[in-house]
């Protein structure tokens, strides 16, 4: 059994529902919420194989569905997947931890082409745990394949401390941006866009 996630540990009681209305009330609103899923949507080819790992009510997985793709939407919180079940129906949608993450026992026995991790996914995991999680999710994806990974360097989480883990997983930094929009990385930058590739690739 996976250590239970910061998403669990440091919210409070009803955290999920108050999400999963919040991002509710900005789509009805007419807000852009799926810029994530438009970078990652130009960077694969047509019909990809993608993974939204901690999809939370499925925003990005829906989009990507909706420009082609085929989608598996992961999440430990099994709340936020009702929510994504309703809200943004076409994904396959799993509950589960990412610590724990076995696609090929889940019927997904394809290689993937893309991951994507929005969302500060990595500032939820359970501490000590993210070495881990990229290990797994890497072997989610083909050789040619790539994670795209973007979270608050402010929260829990020092990006000397994410590079350390990326390379203890087998993979390699190969681009870094500030914001999902691609501005240049600098080091005051309090967000990091991070594109991870197979070490050896």
């Amino acid at each position: 059994m996976a250590e239970p996630t910061r998403w669990a540990t440091e919210t409070k009681h009803g955290h999920s529902q108050w999400y999963i209305e919040r991002f509710r009330t900005m789509a009805a609103a007419g807000q852009d919420l799926v810029g994530e899923a438009r970078l990652l949507d130009a960077m694969v080819p047509r019909h990809a194989r993608v993974l939204d790992a901690g999809c939370g009510p499925g925003r990005h997985a829906g989009e990507l569905h909706a420009r082609g793709h085929a989608v598996v939407g992961v999440d430990a919180d099994a709340e936020l997947i009702t929510a994504a079940e309703e809200d943004h129906p076409g994904p396959r949608y799993l509950v589960a931890d990412l610590a724990e993450l076995d696609l090929q026992k889940l019927g997904e026995s394809a290689p993937l082409d893309a991951v994507l991790l929005a969302g500060n996914v990595m500032v939820f995991l359970a501490p000590g745990t993210e070495t881990q999680v990229l290990r797994r999710l890497a072997a989610c994806v083909a050789a040619d394949g790539f994670l795209l990974v973007g979270f608050h360097t402010d929260r829990h989480l020092r990006l000397e401390d994410f590079d350390a883990f990326v390379a203890s997983a087998g993979l390699r930094v190969e681009h870094r941006f500030s914001s999902w929009q691609l501005h240049a990385w600098h080091d005051d930058a309090d967000f990091a866009v991070t594109v991870l590739r197979h070490a050896a690739g």
